[in-house]
């Protein structure tokens, strides 16, 4: 295209579509994703409203594109791992990583159906590495969303508890009080682990769990 000839319809270049994904990661981080408007992000990128609707025509896609930017790089975590199992733990790690990179990452990632590399690239490799345990395509598949349900669930909470911010004690002191004031025997002789739990601890139990009947 010379510089005296109109951009042709169509879709938008994807360096553009980039720029407006990170742009929207940025406003992501600062603001959080209720605040993520569209409105907010055009006036960050310098572009009409109107514009950012050919980019992407709903909130949902634009969700959907920022899931996919916020994979990038999770797949290459089971680089030079020879054991299949290892490979698991090692992508589903860096899934948890990847999201909490981000200011309500779960959030923007749950519910989302990307069909970019990032994605797709670390959705073959988890199954890969299932299959080669030992299951069939239907048990890694199955297998494999349960794992991820489990991550983008317990990075919700993670990221939950930390934006609770001063409420969060008080909060925490009222659901130990309302233990010891019914009839909660079972939960009273655990709360200490209810609400004090190492979330990291917790989550390499909760993978230990779902992978402890793989080879």
């Amino acid at each position: 295209m010379t510089a005296h000839q109109p951009r042709t319809r169509g879709r938008p270049p994807a360096a553009d579509r980039a720029h407006v994904t990170a742009a929207a990661l940025r406003l992501l981080d600062e603001e959080g994703l209720d605040a993520l408007t569209m409105r907010k992000l055009a006036t960050a990128v310098g572009v009409q409203v109107g514009t950012l609707y050919g980019y992407f025509p709903t909130k949902t896609a634009l969700l959907t594109a920022m899931a996919e930017a916020m994979l990038d790089g999770c797949r290459a975590a089971a680089d030079g791992i020879a054991e299949p199992r290892e490979r698991v733990l090692a992508l589903v790690r860096s899934l948890r990583t990847a999201l909490l990179s981000y200011r309500d990452g779960a959030r923007v990632y749950a519910g989302t159906h990307a069909i970019g590399p990032n994605t797709l690239g670390f959705a073959e490799a988890l199954n890969g590495a299932l299959r080669e345990t030992g299951l069939d395509a239907a048990a890694a598949m199955k297998t494999a969303l349960l794992i991820l349900h489990f991550a983008t669930g317990h990075v919700l909470e993670e990221q939950a508890a930390l934006q609770s911010g001063p409420d969060l004690p008080a909060g925490i002191g009222r659901l130990h009080q309302a233990i010891q004031d019914g009839d909660y025997p079972y939960l009273a002789e655990g709360q200490d682990h209810l609400t004090g739990a190492d979330l990291t601890e917790l989550f390499e139990q909760g993978l230990r769990l779902l992978t402890a009947d793989l080879p």
